[in-house]
């Protein structure tokens, strides 16, 4: 009994409080939570011009502000109808009403840290994704002032992952250090994950398991997920995020 307590302790610590401690000195040593008020928030030129007849969906991570850039990050979701003029993003924000179109650029820093990719189709693929997406967002639950909570949720990782939960052809799993992701926003504490190759368990955003093929093994505590990749082998890890293929 004594030698499992103490395999669970050390599992702990290797896969939770070693990653979020290397994480802490790593945004310490880079100094990037300085100055965040005026911090770049331009755009990085991954989006196609608008002028480009195609329809297009992207899906963005970067690092969030301040001290929770330590282990967590900030997603949100862009997209342009074919023939359409400009594109359109989507966050869930803390301030003023929470679901914010077109508050930065689409492919824009987030208050100096550059974005990552989580998801990208084009041309027909991405046209036929892109009512369900706008239905799903107009059909989100969390849209009054003051809905938002940044733990355990629903901030604007479960924004994002209701959103991917409506479109399965998403075969993309938010980021590990996207906190929130996991919060039951729907209520259901057993359900497909979004991409609908396997089970996720849901206990209020406190605690979770997630097992699919897509999304990976993924053990949620407390909102810090550590887990497994087999399908594109990394490790995920608090802090850290996934350390492997990409």
């Amino acid at each position: 009994m004594l030698d499992a307590v103490a395999c669970l302790l050390l599992l702990f610590v290797l896969f939770y409080l070693l990653p979020l401690a290397i994480a802490a000195l790593l945004y310490r040593w880079r100094g990037i939570g300085a100055r965040w008020q005026t911090a770049d928030r331009s755009s990085i030129g991954h989006l196609p011009p608008a002028r480009d007849a195609q329809a297009v969906v992207r899906i963005f991570a970067a690092q969030t502000v301040r001290w929770k850039g330590i282990f967590a990050t900030h997603c949100w979701i862009v997209f342009k109808p074919a023939d359409a003029p400009r594109y359109t993003r989507y966050d869930y924000t803390a301030w003023g009403q929470p679901v914010r179109m077109n508050g930065f650029e689409p492919d824009g820093r987030w208050f100096g840290h550059a974005p990552q990719v989580v998801f990208a189709a084009d041309g027909t693929a991405a046209s036929a994704m892109i009512p369900r997406i706008q239905a799903a967002i107009s059909s989100y639950a969390f849209t009054k002032t003051g809905d938002y909570r940044a733990w355990p949720g629903p901030n604007s990782n479960t924004f994002v992952a209701a959103v991917m939960d409506a479109v399965p052809e998403i075969r993309s799993s938010l980021p590990p250090t996207a906190i929130g992701k996991d919060y039951p926003y729907d209520g259901r504490r057993l359900a497909l994950t979004p991409t609908r190759t396997g089970f996720r368990l849901r206990l209020g955003g406190y605690l979770g398991l997630t097992v699919a093929w897509v999304e990976g093994i993924e053990l949620n505590l407390l909102g810090a997920v550590a887990g497994l990749d087999i399908r594109r082998p990394a490790l995920k890890l608090p802090g850290l995020g996934r350390i492997g293929t990409r």
